[in-house]
């Protein structure tokens, strides 16, 4: 079964699950604020005071060279490394000092690089895993069958639908296409009931096909979510993202729309060149 096929068959569906966005803490501020953010590894400064401000249910991407901070950034604001300096806020609530399972409590989910999943077990099982673990009441409790609520069957089948694999629910996740499995990661982190998502390059390896599956699916979650995206495919970028922020050796080198940043003379000279403005660089 090719992937072009599984999407022809499986549309995209934007309706489920859709996010407690009652619980934001102030509707019309800025979700994420990040203030002077620095991360030392020893000697080696990763990041050099990086401000970040991501508003709410819109598609803010994070480009960039190699080397420039990006994925060490998302560490940063999801919580999987601690800062050197700086703040960071979400939603209302300083959580600077506060680790990733205390930030996922808080509203923030995030896929990775490198896809990573439960390959030996269902896609459904995957998603409630998923949708369990957002609570430490019960996230470990292993010991007892999932019926009734700790199934989470509301929230699993949103998301099989919202992601286009509901026909897969009960196959192992290790059997899927590469471009399903990234769809399944991406449905993982929705599970969860976020507010915000972090998707770090969720288009890599990705064929033809499930590439405009992907940008329409990326597309979608701003309706109801906040998305930070780290990407390197600037055709997917430049048309899905509202604000786009470029960094250059652990510094943000320019900030603004789409337009403006493949405008830019500072982008150019940086290192985007041909491959964002169309060959005026």
């Amino acid at each position: 079964m090719t992937a072009h096929a599984d999407n022809a068959s499986l549309p995209f569906n934007p309706q489920h699950p859709v996010p407690h966005t009652s619980h934001l803490a102030h509707p019309g501020t800025p979700l994420l604020e990040a203030h002077g953010v620095v991360k030392r590894y020893g000697k080696f400064v990763a990041l050099h005071g990086v401000d970040l401000t991501v508003q709410p249910r819109t598609v803010h991407s994070v480009i960039g060279p190699n080397g420039a901070g990006k994925t060490t950034l998302f560490h940063t604001l999801t919580g999987t490394t601690g800062v050197s300096g700086g703040t960071v806020v979400f939603n209302g609530h300083d959580v600077t000092a506060e680790a990733d399972h205390q930030r996922v409590q808080r509203g923030i989910a995030r896929s990775f690089q490198v896809t990573s999943l439960f390959a030996n077990l269902s896609v459904r099982e995957n998603l409630r895993l998923a949708a369990q673990g957002v609570k430490r009441a019960g996230a470990f409790d292993l010991w007892h069958p999932p019926s009734g609520a700790r199934a989470h069957n509301d929230v699993v089948d949103g998301v099989l639908e919202r992601m286009a694999l509901t026909r897969f629910a009960n196959q192992t996740a290790g059997v899927l296409s590469h471009g399903q499995q990234r769809r399944l990661e991406v449905g993982m982190a929705l599970a969860a009931q976020p507010l915000a998502i972090f998707l770090d390059e969720p288009t890599s390896g990705m064929g033809v096909d499930d590439l405009d599956e992907m940008k329409r699916m990326i597309r979608g979650l701003r309706d109801d979510y906040t998305v930070v995206l780290i990407e390197h495919n600037m055709n997917i970028v430049m048309d899905i993202s509202d604000t786009v922020t470029v960094m250059q050796l652990g510094r943000v080198l320019v900030e603004g729309t789409p337009d403006a940043v493949r405008n830019d003379e500072r982008v150019r000279r940086a290192y985007l060149g041909n491959m964002i403005t169309g060959g005026r660089a």
